[in-house]
């Protein structure tokens, strides 16, 4: 697998990190490093984390922020610490592991397949052969999201939302990250809208040239998600807010 940093951000995460598996998954992946942030965690969740990486022979790193500051930021500036490692992908996974950590290099391997390639976003698509147990609310919700964002950003996408993507380490990529989110939870849409930004518009008909989504073996709800209800309700706000920051210029 080509040498990759993922980003782990962690809120109040002490009773559901699964430890013992974040350690087996560096043994069988020798280019694998980890960095996790943790978002002013009120928990034990600091010391979960120095005792993960104390065990880890240097290949987890915990990058500590003072206050919360929500997904979004807690991403952004791990996101940014792993760009100076030497790294040739950087990427963001859920915590909770909800998606497995075995689909790292399949999702890696997009990037040698496709070298033209930018991003690679894991999809929870719910097909025949794939075993993506999704809560009813959130699938269709989920889908709805999905439906509005594709509009708003002129382009077909899936999944914006799904916690694992990677990214290749270069200047473009970097760009993406250096300001901060105007959202906390929807960040990911603004990824593809200060990308858009960039791009041509005949470069933005072939976005799938750059961005490619990857349908996950598996995916499952896992409980106690800092996604709340409220926060789909919340959407059409921040989806207003990218719109008027990014697209109607």
């Amino acid at each position: 697998m080509t040498s990759t940093t993922l980003v782990v951000p962690c809120f109040n995460e002490a009773s559901r990190l699964p430890v013992e598996t974040y350690l087996s998954c560096l043994e069988t992946n020798a280019d694998l490093n980890l960095l996790f942030v943790d978002d002013g965690s009120t928990d034990e969740t600091l010391g979960v984390l120095q005792q993960l990486c104390e065990r880890s022979s240097g290949r987890c790193e915990s990058l500590q922020l003072p206050e919360n500051q929500g997904k979004a930021e807690a991403v952004r500036q791990g996101i940014l610490r792993a760009l100076d490692s030497e790294a040739s992908l950087v990427g963001f996974w859920d915590a909770d592991l909800a998606i497995p950590l075995e689909a790292i290099p399949d999702l890696a391997g997009v990037f040698e397949e496709r070298p033209e390639t930018l991003m690679v976003f894991g999809s929870r698509v719910r097909m025949l052969g794939r075993e993506v147990d999704r809560d009813p609310f959130r699938h269709y919700a989920g889908r709805l999201f999905a439906t509005v964002v594709s509009l708003l950003l002129d382009v077909a996408v899936y999944d914006t939302q799904c916690g694992a993507k990677l990214f290749r380490a270069c200047p473009t990529v970097k760009d993406l990250f250096q300001e901060p989110f105007i959202t906390r939870w929807i960040f990911d849409v603004e990824i593809l809208a200060r990308l858009k930004r960039t791009l041509s518009p005949e470069a933005w008909k072939n976005l799938g040239e750059l961005v490619y989504e990857y349908p996950l073996p598996s995916w499952q709800d896992v409980s106690g998600s800092k996604v709340r209800p409220q926060d789909f309700l919340h959407a059409p706000l921040d989806l207003t807010a990218i719109y008027r920051t990014y697209l109607s210029k």
